[in-house]
């Protein structure tokens, strides 16, 4: 690939304490997004859900979210780090399914860090040769990112018969999530009962699927309201409801708040 023949996507770093801007549900509420996600956390503790499954994670955790692929954390003040959001279109050598690692080893830490440092500085700056450098930088990082796979899989378990439920179900709730489709309709599809659904989901996040549904509704229209100038009642529609007092009043009961409220008061989204 000749790298000074063609235009490749961005690749954007952002400081992890950013990423709540605009409120903690942009981090904590479940959501995806179309580029790949690397999460390196340097500082302070919490939990991640990705793909329907809970963990912890702390200083020195690594995280690889696929794009489409429901996910969302908590994050209090004393967590920070970066995440690199990766273009499909870059075509590097990254992983197919959600990886958590944890790591140990500190001169792999410094490794990924000083890396992430050479990519920032890359961004940053206006250099000739800034597109090859950005490119080449982030392949490292793709490589450092297999290495620490490979040396990791002996702790790796292989993925339960939950495991891949969840992630079905996950994958489905994100292609589907504006259909309106009820839990017993997803669990229809997947084969088993929604009590059967709902109690692995409990089981693996504390959160019954009903829940994680929802939520992801409920983003998506946040996320509508704040950045987007698009009608209340075209809002509603596109996420499957039947009607805008529906959608109003299935909005309120979560968020504590009406459509119209939310976007006239979200920082930087249109007014009504």
């Amino acid at each position: 690939m000749d790298l000074t023949q063609q235009r490749l996507p961005e690749i954007r770093l952002t400081p992890i304490p950013r990423l709540a801007q605009g409120g903690k549900w942009r981090v904590e509420a479940m959501r995806s997004y179309s580029r790949d996600q690397l999460l390196w956390f340097t500082r302070g503790q919490g939990r991640i859900t990705v793909a329907g499954v809970t963990r912890g994670y702390g200083a020195h955790n690594a995280v690889f979210i696929p794009a489409n692929t429901m996910h969302g954390f908590e994050m209090s003040g004393s967590v920070f780090g970066t995440a690199m959001s990766i273009p499909r279109e870059s075509m590097l050598p990254l992983p197919t399914a959600p990886v958590h690692l944890r790591i140990r080893d500190a001169a792999s830490q410094t490794e990924l860090s000083a890396l992430l440092d050479g990519l920032q500085r890359e961004l940053e700056g206006n250099r000739p040769e800034r597109l090859r450098a950005t490119h080449h930088h982030a392949g490292l990082i793709a490589v450092w990112l297999k290495r620490q796979i490979l040396l990791h899989e002996a702790d790796a378990p292989s993925p339960d018969a939950a495991v891949r439920l969840l992630q079905r179900y996950t994958e489905m709730v994100e292609a589907e999530f504006r259909s309106h489709k009820t839990v017993a309709d997803y669990a229809a599809a997947l084969g088993v009962t929604p009590t059967h659904l709902t109690r692995v989901c409990k089981k693996a996040c504390g959160r019954p699927a009903s829940a994680l549904l929802t939520d992801r509704v409920i983003f998506e229209a946040r996320r509508l309201l704040e950045e987007t100038d698009t009608p209340i009642k075209d809002v509603a529609a596109s996420l499957g409801f039947t009607s805008a007092a529906y959608f109003t009043r299935a909005f309120q009961h979560h968020t504590g708040r009406t459509p119209s409220s939310f976007r006239s008061t979200s920082a930087g989204g249109p007014k009504a």
